[in-house]
This record gives C-alpha cells, sequence and structure tokens, in this order.
C-alpha cells in the first residue's frame, strides 16, 4: 500500500470513518504528482510555470475565438482553465456558506469543506468507492431513484436491502428502517428527501424519530454511513416539514454515525446540465485531521475517474451565487413550482379513480399513483401513444413529473392520465 495511504489510513483508524472504509478507499490517497505539483509552483512559480498541460499565450488560457465570441464576459481562465480537483476554492467556501444559511442547525458545527463533484450522482459514486465494498448491503426506501441500484449493486457488488416507504397512515416507515438496519455491524443508509419517485419529505415529528431510531441503532453498536440525497433541496410545500437537511442532525449526532450530504446546483439552482454537484462529511468523533485525511482521500478518488469537474460551469455558478438577485429570483422559481404543486394537490384529492392511488406527496418535482387491477408499464404506453410522457416504477407505480408542466396543462394531464387509466 502507498505510504501516502497507510499515513492517511493511520489518521482515520479508532473512528467511525476508518473502520466503514472500503478496501479499496484504505488503499486511495492524492498522488504528490502533476496536480499538487502544479498547484505548488501557482503559489511560487512567479517567474515561468511549466507544469500544468494547458497551452497559454500572454499569461493566459489560449481560447478560441469562436467560443470567446458565446461568453464575451468571461475570461478564459475562468472559461477553459482546469479547476482544482476539488473544485474551485471560492465556490466551495460560498457553498459552505449557503449550506449553513440553508440549514442553521449547522452553524458552529465542523464539517468537510464541499468538494465539486461532476454532479450528485458523481458524488454518490465518490462515496461508493471510500465506503462501499462488494457484499455490503445498502438500505433505502423501496421507493427510490433506480440509479441507486446501478451504481451501488451492479457497480460496487451491494446488495440491496428495501424497506416500505410508507405506514398504512401514509406516513414515513420508520419502524421499517430500523428493522432494515437491525443488530448489523455495519450500515450503509442512503436516504433522499424529497423523495424521487414520490415527492415525500418526512415531517418535523418523523425526522425526530429517524434520528432518534439511527442514535440508538450507534447506541448498539452499528457503524452507520448516513448518506442523505438531498438532490431537490428547498422544494418544500407544506408546513410542518422538516426544511433542513437530515445531514444537519446527523452531524453530530453520535461517534458511530458518519454523516454523508450529497447536493448541488442541478435542481437547487435550475442548473441541470451544469453538472455540479457538492460532497460534505461530518462525524462527531472527527477532528480536523481525520477530516483532512477524508478530503485528501477524495480528492485521489476524483483525481483517479474524472480528475477534475467543469471550470466553466463552476464560474457561471459562482457568478450566479454572487449576483445581488439571486436569492429573490430562485425564491420566484420555487414560488412558480410550489403553484404548480397546489393545484396538482387539489386535482387528485378530487378524482375518483379506484385505479389509481395517489401516494403521499409534499414536495419537489414529482408524484406518484400506484396503480391497482392494472400494470403501470401498460398505462405507460398507452400515455405515450396519447403524446404524453410518464415513466412506471415497475408494474405497481407511475411517476407524473408535473414540474415539467405548465400549469394551464396540469388539468389536461391528470384528466388524460384518468382517463387512460379507466379505460385499461
Amino acid at each position: 500500500m502507498n505510504q501516502l495511504a497507510t499515513e492517511l489510513n493511520q489518521a482515520l483508524d479508532q473512528t467511525v470513518a476508518g473502520r466503514l472504509l472500503s478496501q479499496l478507499g484504505r488503499e486511495m490517497y492524492f498522488p504528490k504528482g502533476i496536480v499538487a505539483q502544479t498547484s505548488e509552483a501557482g503559489v511560487k512559480a512567479t517567474r515561468f510555470n511549466a507544469t500544468v498541460g494547458m497551452a497559454f499565450e500572454k499569461g493566459e488560457p489560449i481560447m478560441l475565438d469562436g467560443l470567446r465570441t458565446l461568453i464575451p464576459g468571461m475570461s478564459p481562465r475562468e472559461a477553459v482553465a482546469y479547476a482544482p480537483t476539488p473544485g474551485l476554492p471560492e465556490l466551495r467556501s460560498l457553498w459552505k456558506e449557503s449550506m449553513v444559511a440553508k440549514n442553521p442547525s449547522l452553524a458552529g458545527v465542523a464539517t468537510t469543506n464541499p468538494m465539486v463533484t461532476g454532479g450528485l450522482t458523481n458524488g454518490l459514486s465518490q462515496i461508493s468507492t471510500l465506503f462501499v465494498d462488494d457484499g455490503d448491503t445498502l438500505i433505502v426506501p423501496d421507493l427510490f431513484w433506480g440509479n441507486y441500484r446501478l451504481m451501488m449493486q451492479v457497480g460496487r457488488g451491494v446488495t440491496v436491502e428495501s424497506f416500505p416507504l410508507f405506514t398504512e397512515a401514509g406516513g414515513f416507515n420508520v419502524a421499517g428502517l430500523g428493522e432494515a438496519i437491525g443488530s448489523r455491524s455495519k450500515a450503509i443508509v442512503l436516504l433522499n428527501f424529497p423523495n424521487n419517485p414520490t415527492g415525500y419529505s418526512p415531517t418535523l415529528a418523523e425526522a425526530d424519530a429517524i434520528v432518534e431510531m439511527i442514535r440508538e441503532k450507534a447506541d448498539a453498536g452499528t457503524d452507520l454511513l448516513v448518506i442523505t440525497d438531498d438532490a431537490y433541496f428547498g422544494l418544500f410545500y407544506e408546513e410542518g416539514l422538516l426544511t433542513e437537511s437530515l445531514f444537519a442532525r446527523f452531524a453530530t449526532l453520535h461517534d458511530r454515525v458518519l454523516a454523508v450530504k450529497v447536493d448541488g446546483a442541478t435542481k437547487e439552482d435550475f442548473a441541470w446540465g451544469f453538472r455540479v454537484g457538492f460532497l460534505t462529511l461530518a462525524g462527531k468523533a472527527l477532528e480536523e485531521e481525520q477530516r483532512s485525511a477524508i478530503e485528501k482521500k477524495l480528492m485521489g478518488s476524483i483525481r483517479s475517474s474524472v480528475s477534475n469537474s467543469s471550470r466553466i460551469a463552476q464560474s457561471l455558478l459562482l457568478r450566479t451565487l454572487q449576483a445581488d438577485d439571486y436569492e429573490s429570483e430562485k425564491l420566484r422559481k420555487r414560488d412558480l413550482l410550489k403553484d404548480r404543486y397546489a393545484t396538482v394537490r387539489a386535482i387528485v384529492e378530487n378524482m375518483t379513480n379506484d385505479r389509481l392511488r395517489p401516494m403521499p406527496f409534499n414536495s419537489g418535482y414529482f408524484m406518484a399513483f400506484r396503480c391497482n387491477g392494472i400494470s403501470a408499464e401498460t398505462l405507460r404506453l398507452a400515455l405515450l401513444d396519447k403524446g404524453i410522457g410518464t415513466i412506471a416504477i415497475g408494474e405497481t407505480y407511475l411517476r407524473v413529473a408535473y414540474s415539467t408542466i405548465d400549469q394551464s396543462d396540469l388539468d389536461a394531464l391528470y384528466s388524460e392520465i384518468s382517463a387512460t387509466a379507466d379505460s385499461l
């Protein structure tokens, strides 16, 4: 094993992070190679810097005129230069500030500095590299984003164990989560709120119960990697919901809990194609030395996979976050989605179709129907023949992304869905 990896492991040993590391995670390190030497040269090479594999002219990266005309307000360095492996320092700092502002419970809590990833998918992939071994078990609700299975089960060889997301009463199934964790020595839990595909977020009482259950499992001796996929964070439409990330509760919960927050500009800032995600970790028992060791291992994982994320996307996002009207403009767009939610809520509450049972929803982009007596896939195909696209989840659930539909078209959409279900 490389000496740098050994040193990082020694820093993490005797902590939950060290115990949770996968074999590949234990071997991972950030080399003192081209990237590290280039970073040093960026500070000290004041005469000539002949390190990085880029082409310069008069001190600036070469940029094609055709590209320059498309983005006249950006310098070549902002647009086409490489970004540092962990992301632009100013962007990382600003995202951390905004993360604390959106999650006041994180004020004063020590976390790693958010690290830029190639979207949330890449963030989850980096976490799987460091902490997921072949044969581990991933615990998720039974209604989850299908890419988890591709990443974790196919990509990392884990067993996916699910529990019913909802109780019979329509609330989050805390007891089911506890039963799925059981008495394992190591548990990997992945929670996604607002949930894809259902558009559900826990109430404050449910969030308290989730946190207490995780604490009880840690007290009983389970080391827990608890990942919060906050892709749709901030899109909460009802009173009484938890409007902070559960990460804020897990970050200082227990010595046996390693909390991971995966978020990004994708949905929060309506910048889907930027592919700018962020990865932040915290744990009650982690000191600065351990947090730094985790960051170095993450940098090694990023370096060995995507090398670094898009510079121009990071530069554009940084400018957006710094704009005076950023918060007010984002609020207006969120209100637009909240209005669509209210319309959909009214529509489905007045539906009398026995074949379509709306699942609980209160946030995010989606809602889902449970199909009774008909196949969700058959319904999807019938709707597609009528020019309407939806997503079938197995044979049982139909997901509708009302976020993509203008307010004026929602009645027509749901009328057609209901009529088509009746015709099958």
